[in-house]
């Protein structure tokens, strides 16, 4: 690697260790890497601005935005405070049994929806069901992100990896489904298992509170039944909109701005009251990570990384799925997901082929895949829904710290990508 590249490495590696022991803010940290990058040349305006490969992701940005804005509207209507009545009332008031619902919800929905949408629509409803019982928000909150990244695996649309993958591969919706969804289906089942030993200090039984629940009337929580019915008609839309994006031909982030927008204007709310439920802090630290990611890209670090790890595999299937596998939950800890699949699909792409380009050969496109997905859980920036996560808990005066989220992280994935190794075995060795 030339010097730059080091360079750009030992910054990467000193903002991360920054984020990670929490001695400064982290957005500050991110916006502060990311001027750096730019200062010492290793990534341009160019790439940090309008590249796909190695600069912000506007897709994700906007995405955020307008996803951001719908649940501020969202937030006015009482819907929120109604299901969290509802699921409270179905687990009788009773901590675990609330934590399996949202969790089973969470994964279920991130396998239709992207991971970040879904916990912006969950997050909410999971602090206010918190309050009511009088129980730590924080392993709940921990648990949903965990349970969006898995879920999100099962299919095509679900995780933004998954969408690179198969635009390289050629591996259809209904490939996923039938290689990703049963596996997903083990390890979010033994996921639940682990929240019950994980978290059990946060399920405090509080009877009287439960019984307070209990009288409670779902319907008495909607503020105002109109905006209900219109943000469900425009939520109803977008997702609608997301699941045909490759037919209709728009970006889910167009999609979802229009959304926000579109349901900003009929609200007749006050713009400037709604845009301060949008998370700003958690935005621009993405802008800084995309940047700083995206100058390890522009450097050819995370290039020279697979390509050395690739090449001393070669020609041996199952060591180089074993390889792949474990490297992408490694680095998809560190840095975000998405530039890691896009640099790495090329390689596995001439990796697949050299084997024959069909049948057990597609076994390293899973590797990727899985590895890519679940290594998202293992720490607090492994994926974009982690960090919206955290942002959305900060807000609320619940801070979950960089190892707070990461001791628990590092388990999950550890166990899920171990799970993942007899199951690839068996289907295609």
């Amino acid at each position: 690697m030339s010097t730059l590249a080091w360079i750009a490495v030992a910054v990467f590696v000193a903002a991360y260790i920054l984020i990670a022991t929490e001695k400064i803010n982290r957005v500050a940290v991110a916006l502060g890497g990311a001027s750096i990058m730019l200062a010492i040349g290793a990534t341009d305006a160019e790439h940090a601005f309008f590249s796909e490969e190695a600069g912000i992701d506007w897709n994700v940005i906007f995405l955020l935005l307008g996803m951001m804005l719908i649940v501020g509207v969202l937030k006015r209507t009482g819907l929120f405070e109604y299901l969290a009545i509802w699921s409270a009332k179905k687990a009788r008031g009773r901590p675990f049994p609330i934590m399996v619902i949202l969790v089973v919800v969470t994964g279920v929905v991130s396998a239709a929806l992207d991971n970040v949408t879904t916990v912006l629509l969950v997050a909410p409803v999971t602090l206010l069901v918190c309050e009511r019982l009088g129980v730590p928000p924080v392993p709940f909150l921990i648990a949903e992100v965990m349970a969006s990244n898995i879920g999100g695996a099962a299919t095509l649309v679900g995780d933004p990896p998954n969408i690179i993958i198969g635009s390289r591969s050629g591996l259809s919706f209904t490939d996923f489904l039938n290689v990703m969804a049963p596996l997903v289906l083990i390890v979010l089942v033994v996921f639940i298992g682990l929240c019950r030993i994980m978290f059990r200090t946060a399920f405090r039984y509080d009877a009287e509170r439960a019984a307070r629940v209990m009288a409670l009337r779902e319907a008495d929580a909607i503020r105002d039944p109109r905006l209900v019915v219109i943000s469900l008609v425009v939520l109803g839309t977008v997702l609608v909109a997301f699941s045909l994006h490759t037919v209709l031909h728009l970006e889910p982030s167009v999609v979802a701005i229009l959304g926000g927008l579109l349901l900003l204007a009929l609200s007749r709310l006050d713009a400037e009251d709604v845009a301060k439920d949008v998370e700003w802090p958690t935005l621009v630290f993405f802008a800084g990570l995309f940047i700083m990611v995206g100058a390890l890209v522009a450097t050819g670090v995370i290039d020279n990384i697979a390509r050395s790890a690739t090449e001393a595999v070669e020609g041996k299937l199952w060591p180089a799925t074993m390889l792949l596998l474990w490297a992408s939950a490694g680095l998809s800890a560190i840095v975000d997901n998405i530039p890691y699949v896009a640099t790495m699909s090329p390689i596995v792409s001439e990796l697949v082929n050299a084997e024959g380009g069909l049948g057990r050969a597609q076994v390293l496109w899973w590797a990727l895949a899985i590895g890519a997905d679940f290594g998202g859980n293992a720490t607090a920036v492994g994926a974009s829904a982690n960090v919206v996560v955290l942002g959305i808990a900060d807000r609320a005066g619940h801070k979950i710290t960089f190892w707070g989220f990461t001791k628990y992280g590092l388990i999950v994935t550890v166990i899920s990508v171990a799970i993942a190794v007899p199951y690839l075995w068996l289907r295609f060795f």
